[in-house]
């Protein structure tokens, strides 16, 4: 029997289906009972949304790791391994236990064709299955009705937010994209949604199948308090908490709120200052990162962001917006030729002094030169680089001590740029 190395799988499992996407349940119901899978842990949350579904699930994964509990984390898309998109206990899985479940899912498939994305999510909740967890928090990879991980019923089905991205799998309103992310909630067990504004469809669809729904704003939320912020919410037999004068974030409260939430109704004990610590150790790798990179005699201020459509965009600039000290904003970006760069673009202009942009290392890559023209119509000074590494060469060789570097746009872009700190820190 041939052994494959954790490469090898993730190139075999590339060519394994004929189209990288294939919405459905059928095919990949059919392969978890055959390998037997039921509940990957005691307690399940399913996060969908447009954006800061990783955030959110980070936050989660945090309270309930603080209280002793066991919990499993399954996400995507991975910066640098693959090992990222599966953690038990905050450390990503070893290439052992991705080959081992790799091949357990190839067995049991038999001729069943699966998605790049469907083996891995077998993959995962055949390993999170056998580690005995106390909580899986899973993480949709798109939309949420026909996505692999709505194979399990979860506890708390939450919907971060809904804007529009995917347009050709998830339809170009917020209505059809709500349709879609409403697909993950079941009945009689709670939703969470963490959208201010949720379309009709989503709050039709919680009601026809009896999901009790609360919605930020409505149910819970937040309030920014000078130097610190408040959350309120309630718990499953109605009762109302209220959090005073928490520590601000460097990633969104609104994702915090929405966990802070699920958190209360997963029944498990709640001490404030434990919460508190909780929510400020949380970290997730390219997600408002900010960085103090120190090379050859520089100080560099580097900011990371995986922003790659109008609603993330808009949530950075308004981060961004008077965050500066005196220095330049130096923007390294590129983008997918799926996304809408205007929708990106634009909140984003006001904010950025130079523009360093680059082709990305993907085949659906946006040319560099097609996001110069863009930029230069909009008056932005703007240069092409061949790749995100020879973006940021340029920019540290012309960055002064009060200047920023803005590393955004695609998940490909500010995975570059870690392989770049990377390499760096050798020098």
């Amino acid at each position: 029997m041939t052994v494959r190395s954790l490469g090898d799988w993730l190139a075999y499992l590339e060519q394994l289906h004929p189209s990288a996407i294939d919405m459905g349940l059928e095919r990949v119901r059919l392969v978890a009972g055959r390998l037997g899978l039921s509940r990957p842990a005691e307690r399940v949350v399913t996060v969908t949304g447009t954006n800061g579904k990783g955030s959110t699930c980070a936050f989660i994964a945090e309270l309930a790791r603080t209280q002793g509990l066991r919990v499993g984390v399954y996400s995507s898309p991975h910066l640098q391994r693959y090992n990222e998109r599966v953690a038990v206990d905050g450390r990503m899985v070893s290439d052992e236990a991705l080959c081992e479940a790799f091949a357990a899912v190839e067995e049991a498939r038999g001729d069943t064709s699966l998605t790049y994305f469907e083996m891995g999510t077998l993959a995962a909740l055949w390993l999170f299955q056998a580690e005995a967890l106390d909580v899986a928090v899973l993480e949709v990879g798109l939309g949420g009705r026909l996505d692999a991980v709505n194979l399990i019923d979860a506890d708390i089905s939450i919907i971060t937010n809904i804007g529009l991205d995917h347009a050709e799998w998830l339809g170009n309103s917020r209505d059809s994209v709500a349709r879609e992310k409403a697909g993950i909630l079941r009945q009689g067990a709670y939703g969470l949604c963490g959208d201010l504004d949720p379309p009709q469809p989503l709050l039709h669809h919680a009601a026809s199948i009896g999901s009790p729904l609360l919605v930020r704003g409505r149910d819970f939320g937040f309030e920014v308090d000078g130097e610190g912020w408040s959350w309120a919410g309630r718990d499953a037999r109605g009762a109302a908490l209220r959090l005073e004068a928490l520590p601000l974030l460097d990633l969104p409260l609104e994702n915090a709120a929405l966990a802070l939430q699920c958190f209360l109704l997963l029944g498990l004990p709640w001490e404030t200052g434990q919460v508190a610590q909780a929510l400020s150790r949380t970290r997730v790798t390219g997600r408002l990162d900010h960085r103090v990179v120190h090379r050859r005699a520089q100080r560099l201020n580097l900011l990371m962001d995986v922003a790659h459509n109008p609603h993330a965009a808009d949530y950075l600039a308004t981060r961004l917006t008077g965050t500066r000290a005196s220095g330049r904003r130096l923007a390294v970006f590129g983008l997918l030729a799926d996304k809408d760069l205007d929708g990106v673009l634009q909140p984003l202009l006001p904010l950025v002094d130079e523009w360093a942009v680059a082709t990305l290392a993907s085949p659906r890559a946006r040319a560099g030169e097609a996001l110069a023209d863009a930029l230069g119509r909009q008056g932005a000074k703007v240069k092409v680089f061949e790749s995100v590494t020879h973006a940021l060469d340029a920019c540290t060789e012309n960055a002064g001590l009060e200047d920023e570097i803005l590393v955004f746009g695609s998940f490909y872009a500010v995975a570059e740029c870690l392989d770049w700190l990377e390499r760096i820190s050798g020098e």
